[in-house]
């Protein structure tokens, strides 16, 4: 709405970076909007200086500013205009009880700039979290062709989140509302420690805040996707609250982690899941853990061994002194060990890759490796890819995702694989029986059966290019854990 701040222009910055294949053209819409203000909030006293938000913005990367007029954004009036009603469930809690109407005028303009500007890429604040969630479902459920992209929040030195309406402050308020994100720090540092009753964080914080003169408005402990107050902190929360400095509004928040991340991608062999999976945990500073890798070295093992592979009896003993190593080289390359042996390479061959699925549908060879996956994450902090990963290894996980291509995408994907590493290559028509079958035989299976989990979301690969794929997986997992929970690499 103007009146441009330090977080304004990283929204620039970071809108000029959005496409790493050349920069985008990027545009700055700015309109004080008559929809979002009650009857006795600051509408008419709003700060607006359109001629600095200007040089801000050109400054910041901007190739267009966009400051439509009322009657030019709504040339029938305000009364005429279709309404954009938000989901009940995410008005229910935080600012949307204390400013009925206003989420409602917030989406009813966005939506009407989206259709007059029609971007591929829309930048918001993570700073109003209510606001960015709800435009989010707003944009899903009308099927608006925009991805909607969080960026953290900004601070200034004292710690305030940035705001258009810290002009209201006088020096000793400005000193006065720095009690706001000191109190949930220091409940952040409480939840850290171990306490995760809403209870005693919410009062916490309101103590805080009354000590330091603020009015408190709410102070709420809430499940981030769905906004509903929750008792306990567990997984990711966010604890917000809004409190009244003078007659200055405001709003902050932090969010609560158990532990880091872990994001869980399965989906059918030849997807493309070992490729991307290591470049996204690159880009988002997770471990990469290739589950695949495991049941493939432990394959190559009982095939070492002369064992048969469709004998659990005789694999079973294989298991109790399994020494099986993941590690990343010098250029950040994951290498496999088994028992000693170096078998990163091997275990990609047409021999291994044929017997896999008949080693791991044994229920003690599943036992034993996912008893190993779930202890390398229990610290949490990393992406890891399989066959039953958001199912049966990391139910819990944050951030699930169904990777998959068609069967003949697969095929082709396969064929260069096998030439590239000096193997013979089937016929395309050979290699997709070996897939539609291996498919079958994975999703029919009793233990362990290759299934979407239900909360996870199916990303379709064909015709996409890796660097494509990583970033619709980077912003499925930002939907889930915002930058000021999970800043990444990199970060200030």
């Amino acid at each position: 709405m103007g009146s441009l701040h330090g977080g304004h222009q990283q929204l620039l910055r970071r809108a000029a970076e959005a496409v790493p294949a050349g920069r985008p053209a990027v545009l700055l819409s700015v309109f004080v909007n008559p929809l979002q203000f009650g009857p006795s909030e600051d509408f008419v006293r709003y700060p607006r200086d359109l001629a600095a938000d200007g040089a801000l913005a050109e400054a910041a990367g901007a190739d267009a500013l966009f400051a439509p007029s009322v009657a030019e954004l709504f040339p029938g009036g305000e009364a005429q205009l279709t309404g954009v009603v938000p989901p009940a469930a995410l008005r229910q809690s935080l600012c949307a009880p204390g400013r009925p109407g206003h989420f409602e005028g917030v989406a009813t303009v966005v939506c009407r700039l989206l259709a007059l500007v029609r971007p591929d890429r829309l930048l918001l604040g993570e700073k109003d979290w209510q606001q960015l969630t709800i435009l989010r479902r707003v944009v899903a459920d009308l099927a608006l062709p925009v991805t909607v992209q969080g960026c953290a929040t900004v601070r200034d030195a004292d710690g305030l989140a940035c705001s258009s309406r810290h002009r209201y402050l006088s020096s000793a308020e400005r000193r006065q509302a720095a009690a706001l994100p000191a109190a949930l720090e220091a409940a952040q540092r409480l939840g850290r420690s171990g306490t995760g009753s809403a209870e005693l964080l919410t009062a916490s914080v309101q103590g805080a805040l009354a000590a330091a003169g603020l009015a408190v408005e709410y102070v709420q402990l809430v499940q981030p996707l769905t906004l509903s107050p929750v008792c306990e902190a567990g997984g990711l929360s966010l604890l917000a609250a809004a409190a009244r400095c003078g007659s200055t509004r405001l709003i902050d928040h932090v969010f609560l982690m158990k532990r880091p991340p872990i994001v869980a991608i399965d989906g059918p062999a030849g997807a493309g899941k070992s490729t991307v999976t290591r470049a996204f945990a690159r880009r988002l500073g997770l471990l990469y853990l290739d589950t695949g890798a495991m049941y493939r070295a432990l394959t190559w093992w009982v095939l070492q061994r002369g064992v048969d592979p469709a004998d659990p009896a005789a694999i079973a003993p294989l298991l109790d002194d399994l020494d099986l190593q993941l590690e990343s080289d010098a250029a950040g390359e994951q290498r496999v060990r088994v028992n000693g042996h170096e078998v990163s390479e091997a275990i990609r061959g047409p021999e291994v890759t044929a017997l896999v699925s008949t080693v791991a549908a044994h229920a003690c060879v599943r036992a034993a490796l996912t008893r190993q996956q779930q202890a390398m994450g229990q610290r949490g902090g990393l992406v890891a890819e399989g066959r039953d990963i958001g199912t049966a290894v990391f139910p819990e996980a944050e951030c699930k995702v169904f990777l998959t291509a068609t069967v003949s995408e697969r095929a082709r994907r396969r064929a260069a694989d096998l030439a590239q590493r000096g193997f013979a290559v089937p016929i395309l028509a050979e290699l997709e029986a070996q897939i539609a079958e291996r498919d079958q035989r994975d999703s029919s299976r009793a233990e362990a059966p290759l299934r979407q989990a239900d909360d996870a979301v199916e990303l379709v690969t064909d015709g996409l290019s890796i660097d494509d794929v990583i970033r619709r997986l980077v912003d499925l997992f930002r939907e889930r854990v915002p930058e000021d929970a999970w800043p990444g690499p990199g970060a200030p």
